[in-house]
């Protein structure tokens, strides 16, 4: 941010744009997985998504006890409704 006299919320727009564009090139390859193999791709994309869960709001890592035990236990301990 110093480097390029930008603001924090330059900086952050410009950070959401580069995830948002990492998307698009992820989902362009699962459509047409031409260059790397599919089951490869599945862990990249998987990685991915944990990462996008943990840190897409705030750092889940570093408050793990209050984001993701909430989000785990939807997903595993809770059921979803019929």
């Amino acid at each position: 941010m110093k480097q390029h006299e930008a603001t924090e919320e330059e900086a952050v727009k410009d950070l959401r744009k580069q995830v948002i564009n990492a998307w698009k090139d992820i989902n362009e390859e699962c459509l047409y997985p031409i260059s790397v193999p599919m089951p490869l791709l599945m862990r990249v994309v998987n990685l991915a998504r944990v990462i996008d869960v943990i840190y897409k709001d705030e750092d889940g890592y570093t408050h793990s006890d209050v984001v993701l035990k909430d989000f785990i236990a939807s997903m595993l301990i809770d059921p979803v409704p019929e």
